[in-house]
């Protein structure tokens, strides 16, 4: 499993698994839990999760998948949760990691971010955020959803620039962040996490991934995953619950896409322009 280093230490790898849309129906929660322990049994070591998803269901689903889990010890997996914007203020931050650690069933968050920019100023969320790394409740933070203004304010507060990643809308078919957000994030030496790098699934229709596709022996969306993890200093966090799912993800690390291939892709996913406005699902 290939990795990227984390601007305060440490290394993040560049394949992990989503969690957004698990814990809605109690009839998939053992499958979503087999899923995750599955995953981490093929090498999976980043679970990626939010307050927000499910109204905490996902974190629950996470806590089950790595409790009692033998296959992988807690200190080797990296744990990814966000906090609401309306939970953003000191008080909030806290009581909002408080309840994600009861319902994830770990001492520590690895990775602890602000889901989008709401209303509090940024200040007193970072304020909120070093109390938390201090007292060992979480090892790193960062941000979701943040253009390049986000990133610069956030940066010049006190504390601001112990960032540790900016998670974001990235695919083939969303690139605007090309422009500046990714530019700016691997000057800083922060790693950009993927979000729906598959766009949910809904690339694999696309010709020119079922051309590139063909011509390498896999699917249309092991190519438009191959894509995201051959860009620079960015991790991709595809959700999947299907087991040959997960195994077609992991497979991607290996498709090893050409100078043709890109310029296909190129093509048929035309890359920006020019600035535009930060795209979010």
């Amino acid at each position: 499993m290939r990795t990227i280093k984390l601007p305060g230490g440490g290394l993040l790898p560049q394949l992990g698994i989503g969690t957004w849309y698990m814990g809605d129906a109690a009839s998939q929660f053992e499958p979503e839990v087999g899923a995750l322990r599955y995953a981490m049994e093929r090498g999976i070591r980043l679970i990626d999760t939010a307050e927000m998803y499910a109204n905490g269901g996902a974190e629950r689903v996470v806590g089950a998948a790595i409790k009692g889990f033998n296959g992988v010890q807690r200190e080797d997996l990296i744990l990814v949760s966000k906090v609401l914007p309306n939970h953003g203020h000191f008080d909030g931050v806290m009581e909002a990691c408080n309840n994600s650690l009861r319902r994830l069933g770990t001492d520590y968050i690895d990775l602890y971010l602000l889901h989008w920019r709401g209303s509090t100023p940024f200040q007193e969320t970072l304020d909120a955020f070093e109390t938390l790394r201090s007292s060992g409740k979480i090892r790193h933070f960062g941000v979701s959803n943040f253009d390049l203004s986000d990133i610069n304010e956030w940066s010049q507060c006190p504390g601001g620039n112990a960032l540790a990643t900016n998670q974001v809308l990235y695919n083939l078919s969303r690139r605007g962040v090309e422009w500046d957000v990714l530019p700016n994030c691997k000057k800083r030496g922060v790693p950009v996490m993927a979000y729906s790098p598959l766009e949910q699934g809904r690339l694999k229709d696309a010709p020119a991934l079922s051309q590139v596709a063909e011509r390498h022996g896999v699917t249309p969306l092991q190519v438009a995953l191959a894509w995201v993890l051959a860009q620079d200093n960015v991790v991709a966090i595809p959700k999947a619950v299907d087991h040959a799912h997960i195994e077609q993800n992991i497979a991607a690390q290996n498709i090893a896409l050409d100078r043709a291939d890109h310029a296909l892709l190129d093509t048929a996913f035309p890359p920006p322009k020019g600035p535009s406005r930060l795209e979010m699902l």
